[in-house]
């Protein structure tokens, strides 16, 4: 028998301490020294980060500006210019004579067949 004992005496008021039980439990499960504090700094660092996350995109937000399609197309700096609409052209393409026309022929390049055979 050895001389002394594998067992340190520990006073009960030493024992009952959370860290002391948190020591003891960790010689019998591991996850409580690795796994747990792991898993508690993903848990903590999604919140922390969530809210930098949203500044990001909100400072992205307020350089990029929603244009209209007139906006983008520069016709409303243009003064004078008629707004196009759909339902215009088409009453005054219907307007218009369509059976009195000529078919005209296009002139071709040098080299270019002309496609008449």
């Amino acid at each position: 028998m050895p001389t002394f004992p594998s067992k340190p005496f520990r006073p009960t008021t030493v024992r009952d301490t959370l860290s002391a039980t948190y020591r003891a439990q960790i010689a019998r499960r591991p996850f409580l020294l690795f796994g747990l504090p792991f898993i508690l700094t993903m848990i903590a660092g999604s919140f922390f980060l969530t809210p930098a996350t949203a500044l990001r995109y909100e400072r992205h937000d307020k350089k990029v500006k929603q244009l209209t399609k007139e906006e983008e197309l520069g016709l409303k700096a243009q003064k004078g210019r008629r707004v196009w609409d759909i339902n215009e052209e088409y009453y005054r393409l219907a307007a218009k004579d369509l059976d009195d026309w000529e078919n005209k022929r296009v002139k071709r390049f040098k080299g270019e067949t002309d496609g008449v055979l």
